[in-house]
């Protein structure tokens, strides 16, 4: 046998990678993008262990590839972590002469890990059949006695191997990814506290009220951003949920999925935007939410907090904390445009604070605790400060020429609950303004008015110089005020300025 592959150490080291890479994709087949995915608890444990200026990069300058390379290091560990046991399991079967050892220990070894990482028994099972199966198949290779030519055999066995496991790989991501619900259209909204009319009705008029032009979002957003602490979400389930009330209040009260939605709903337009967005950036959406002013909620626990501050806790380990002034305002949602919450977007059930950056948006919420002295949340702990105001912002994301010869400009307007009165467009940098056309505001969750809390389209047609020249635009609030040209990076406390383009003629 000193042909074997499992004879060298290069041999069982191979084996034991390949071994891994199957156990990985096995725990994929049998979890999905969930949290009981064997590596997703190590990204977890790397994205709150991370200093503040990694993430704060990341953020800056990779944005949503900084959560994908995060997730490909936790899949990079665990690989190597199951390789590191199964070689140290075959190693020790060739040393003792034990033809079982290798097969018993792998199974044992990647069962135990997963077992203790995800703290699931029947799931943890997933990466076991996978990686028990490429090192029986390399201990049959090595049995078999087929060739004359004992390198040309060795190498074929190599091959063989590292093809087994990477055909066990692709059939445990193919699987995984069957199993996933990710990018699943969530299904319709049906609640016993919803007006369904109502919700409907506000559903149309935000359509006839979008601005049709390519490569803007019209007013409801068809592809909201997503951001959160998390590269694999929280699969929570309805029927287990529970919100509760706790802290500075009289009684701690506890409310389920279905209380919550036999209460009386508000269908709210709301828009969004994250701390970390870049000027001109595409981490800013709306929609129109569904459910239970948060206030209502606190009200039956009898607030009593000396701070006047809350503490939203998620089921991912997420909290932040800020003013009951702001929270009073907010809305515990689980209806999205219609539909039920997307698992991304935090069902069952998150928070939707109006006026205020992203990250108090609390997603997969399932405490509020009143405080009676202010602490510091998730990103206030990594040198943020992104719970106060959203800063106003125009945007510019859309620029043709038209049939007659005109330059079409267009974009989106948003000051949270200072609203938008007017956008101004500058074709010489600056020296002179013309008006925009915006389109009519989202209507209020309740009465005749204009949504609080919701963006504005723009558009903006002009005739061009023939020459170079740089179009700026710039958004009023309803009381006047115009928004500041002094441009700040998105890091402490969010992005602003001015967005410009330069043009060649």
């Amino acid at each position: 046998m000193k042909d074997a592959l499992l004879d060298s150490r290069g041999g069982q080291l191979l084996v034991g990678l390949a071994a891994g890479a199957a156990g990985v994709a096995g725990s994929y087949a049998a979890t999905g993008y969930t949290p009981t995915f064997v590596a997703s608890p190590i990204e977890r444990t790397l994205s709150r262990t991370m200093p503040g200026e990694i993430v704060t990069f990341a953020i800056t300058y990779l944005g949503s590839l900084g959560q994908q390379l995060n997730l490909a290091t936790a899949v990079a560990l665990t690989w190597l972590l199951f390789g590191a046991g199964i070689t140290a399991a075959v190693l020790a079967g060739r040393e003792t002469n034990n033809r079982l050892l290798p097969t018993v220990g792998t199974a044992v070894f990647t069962w135990l890990v997963t077992a203790a990482i995800t703290r699931t028994l029947v799931l943890a099972l997933g990466p076991v059949v996978p990686a028990v199966a490429v090192v029986a198949l390399a201990q049959a290779f090595d049995a078999y006695r087929g060739s004359t030519d004992p390198i040309s055999s060795k190498r074929r066995r190599a091959l063989s191997t590292v093809g087994v496991a990477l055909g066990a790989t692709a059939v445990g991501v193919s699987v995984g990814q069957r199993g996933s619900s990710m990018g699943e259209k969530a299904p319709p909204l049906d609640a016993e506290g919803v007006d369904n009319e109502d919700l409907q009705a506000k559903l149309d008029t935000a359509e006839r009220n979008s601005f049709d032009i390519d490569g803007i979002e019209p007013l409801v957003s068809e592809n909201f951003f997503e951001v959160d602490i998390n590269s694999i979400d929280p699969n929570a389930k309805a029927e287990d949920y529970t919100l509760s009330i706790t802290g500075a209040v009289e009684s701690e009260e506890t409310f389920s999925y279905d209380e919550l939605q036999e209460m009386e709903a508000v269908n709210q337009f709301s828009t969004l935007r994250c701390v970390g967005d870049q000027l001109n950036g595409d981490k800013i959406d709306t929609a129109l939410w569904t459910g239970v002013p948060l206030q209502r909620l606190v009200e039956e626990a009898g607030p009593q907090s000396d701070c006047d501050c809350v503490l939203l806790k998620a089921k991912d380990g997420y909290e932040v904390e800020f003013p009951m002034e702001a929270f009073n305002r907010g809305v515990a949602v689980y209806g999205m445009n219609g539909n039920l919450l997307p698992r991304g977007h935090g069902y069952p059930v998150r928070a939707v604070i109006p006026g205020h950056w992203g990250e108090v948006n609390t997603k997969w919420l399932t405490e509020i605790e009143l405080l009676n002295r202010e602490v510091d949340g998730y990103w206030e702990q990594r040198g943020w400060e992104g719970t106060g105001p959203v800063k106003p912002t125009a945007t510019l994301k859309h620029d043709t020429m038209l049939d007659d010869g005109q330059r079409q400009l267009a974009g989106h307007a948003y000051a949270g609950l200072r609203g938008v009165s007017k956008v101004e467009v500058s074709t010489d940098g600056g020296s002179s303004w013309s008006e925009a056309t915006l389109s009519d505001p989202l209507p209020a969750a309740e009465g005749d008015g204009p949504a609080e809390d919701a963006w504005r389209q723009w558009q903006y047609s002009y005739d061009p110089p023939g020459s170079s020249h740089t179009a700026v635009v710039r958004m009023v609030d309803r009381d006047g005020n115009v928004q500041t040209s002094e441009e700040t990076d998105p890091a402490p406390t969010g992005p602003s300025g001015w967005v410009s383009k330069e043009f060649n003629s």
